[in-house]
């Protein structure tokens, strides 16, 4: 009777709470929005329906499957960043642009103006650097030079590096600045896509019409480097000893030294070496610059101690990297002549040589001697130059009573191209021939 009494009891008081329960329907709509708030965050990381709100993209929720690993490329940072870097920014249909750098030490400065304006054309870019080892008053020269010059002024595309380098022979701190110098056009200026690097003994054997109307039909991709794989004694003699540059950390100049102490040879990664002499595409240097692997990082840091370390760190980096591999021809477009034996130097160039520079169909020459009569002959027989500027159908002002031609600027994409043109197109059938690219990166 009692348990009777306590379930009537209980069925009474639970009637009279449900009714409290369902006459206060105020926690109805906080409860609600919350479901429909938990179901949409639900949904969305199910199914990924936000988007990005910069490309309208998915943001990913992918699982990554083990059991395929040749679709995980997409998990992971680098393949964007690698697609990023292929885009093609600038139409190949439009004529290519250079960026040089033109590089001098102590008593340079006028002969990097000769060689400037005998490589000038609107449509590239340029810097100059002149070292550390230069006196301030002529570092000042130099960029008056820059500065007063009409064409420079008008167009802007002529920078002097305010920071001068500390530069020792064979020494990292030579491809330091060259770094440099492309890390300056890459922020500077979009519109470039082949980077030349030159001295002030440097000399062109082409005009700037010839050599943009040729590389005009050449593929964007294509990177002039003399490269061979670093064996034999050279193997030894660079590889193994370690070097410090007392550029790195010192204000005054002096030579490289060597420790005692030898190292083993890389196992990750071969060693390639060639001409520091280079002609560059602006893909592969943005890679070597702010790559998507470390790779251009680690072999930069291991030519740190590394004896000539500019004829080996690009030509190491190429011909390591998958991706550039094949883009790597095996030339540096210069005509040199060696010292016979041992041939490590090169000799200066005089009128003797004239002929067999223009036999090599090469579009530069090193190296000349401060004001070397070849360089007039060049400059009246190759590349018609009375005034500045080696002109070109950018020109389009009279030459007459001695006037500069080039003081009037016309169309900077029409170029008028001469037997200059004829002789690299010579040369570059040669390097782009099956058979001489067999040798890349071999």
């Amino acid at each position: 009777m009692s348990i009777k009494k306590a379930l009537v009891s209980m069925r009474k008081n639970g009637s009279s709470h449900s009714g409290r329960l369902f006459s206060d329907r105020k926690w109805l709509i906080p409860f609600f929005a919350s479901l429909l708030v938990f179901l949409t965050l639900f949904s969305s990381a199910t199914f990924g329906v936000f988007t990005s709100s910069f490309g309208g993209e998915q943001v990913p929720f992918d699982i990554v499957s083990y059991s395929r690993p040749e679709d995980s490329s997409g998990y992971f940072v680098e393949s964007d960043l690698k697609k990023w870097f292929d885009r093609s920014r600038y139409s190949e249909l439009e004529p290519p642009r250079l960026a040089y750098l033109i590089s001098g030490t102590k008593g340079d400065s006028q002969r990097m103006m000769r060689t400037l304006q005998a490589v000038y054309h609107p449509r590239n870019q340029y810097i100059l650097h002149l070292d550390l080892e230069a006196p301030p008053r002529e570092r000042l020269m130099l960029g008056g030079y820059v500065k007063n010059d009409p064409t420079f002024q008008e167009v802007g595309n002529v920078r002097v590096m305010a920071q001068s380098n500390l530069v020792t022979y064979k020494g990292p701190t030579m491809f330091a600045c060259t770094l440099q110098a492309i890390a300056i056009m890459l922020r500077e200026s979009l519109e470039w896509d082949w980077f030349i690097n030159l001295s002030a003994s440097d000399y062109p054997l082409v005009t700037q019409d010839d050599l943009l109307h040729v590389f005009s039909n050449l593929s964007r991709n294509l990177n002039f480097i003399e490269h061979t794989q670093l064996t034999g004694w050279k193997l030894n003699s660079r590889a193994k000893p370690i070097i410090v540059d007392p550029g790195l950390y010192s204000s005054k100049k002096s030579d490289l030294y060597f420790t005692t102490q030898r190292r083993s040879l890389p196992s990750s990664f071969k060693l390639f070496t060639g001409s520091a002499w280079v002609m560059l595409t602006r893909s592969f240097l943005e890679y070597c610059i702010m790559g998507w692997e470390n790779l251009p990082r680690t072999i930069l840091m291991y030519y740190t101690n590394f004896i000539s370390s500019p004829e080996g760190y690009f030509h190491t980096v190429i011909c390591n990297t998958e991706e550039f591999q094949n883009t790597a021809i095996g030339h540096d477009l210069h005509y040199i002549a060696w010292d016979s034996p041992p041939k490590q130097h090169p000799i200066s160039l005089t009128m003797k040589d004239f002929d067999k520079m223009v036999k090599s169909n090469a579009p530069f020459a090193r190296k000349f001697a401060r004001d070397d009569p070849v360089l007039d002959k060049i400059d009246k027989e190759i590349l018609n130059r009375t005034g500045r500027f080696a002109p070109g159908a950018w020109c389009i002002g009279g030459a007459d009573n001695g006037s500069d031609p080039c003081s009037i600027p016309g169309n900077y994409s029409v170029f008028r191209p001469g037997p200059g043109a004829q002789r690299l197109q010579e040369l570059l059938q040669t390097l782009l021939s099956e058979d001489f690219r067999k040798k890349q990166c071999s």
